[in-house]
């Protein structure tokens, strides 16, 4: 008998305990195949960016593409120029959180991100919340915008 009230007891505890789970984990919401796959090229392109591939990113970066840093705002070349020589190198990127609306051809893709990066020759790491703006032409899509907002790190993206 005791053995069963002790099992009942195990058993009430796990459920309360996964009820108490669920209360606080994070809902993922159920992407579309088309913001599933702009949602995996942002993630390419963090990594591309990592690795200095230019060659990647060239065709992705649309030709009248901006992006908006914490120390200016410039058009694609520059952008290929400082990734290709370093002056920032995007060394990790930690994606915390990411959000996506489409909108017929346009997707607006949020990430809440932890950026490592050398700037300069100094490391340094930082929290920000990422606007990337992408564009369908025919089967590939294009980056027109991308933003960098600091932001601190208990910042949340509402989806």
């Amino acid at each position: 008998m005791k053995m069963f009230i002790m099992g009942l007891f195990l058993i009430a505890s796990l459920q309360y305990s996964s009820a108490q789970e669920n209360k606080t984990s994070t809902v993922v919401p159920n992407y579309t195949k088309e913001e599933q796959e702009v949602i995996q090229l942002s993630k390419d392109k963090w990594q591309w960016m990592a690795d200095k591939n230019v060659d990647k990113l060239e065709p992705l970066f649309d030709d009248k593409s901006k992006f908006v840093h914490m120390s200016g705002t410039w058009k694609k070349g520059e952008e290929l120029d400082i990734i290709k020589t370093g002056r920032i190198w995007y060394k990790n990127t930690k994606v915390h959180d990411v959000a996506i609306e489409t909108f017929g051809k346009m997707a607006i893709l949020w990430n809440r991100i932890t950026l490592e990066a050398n700037v300069r020759g100094t490391d340094v790491v930082t929290e920000f919340t990422v606007t990337e703006v992408y564009q369908k032409h025919g089967n590939d899509w294009k980056l027109l915008a991308l933003t960098f907002s600091s932001v601190r790190d208990t910042h949340q993206i509402q989806k």
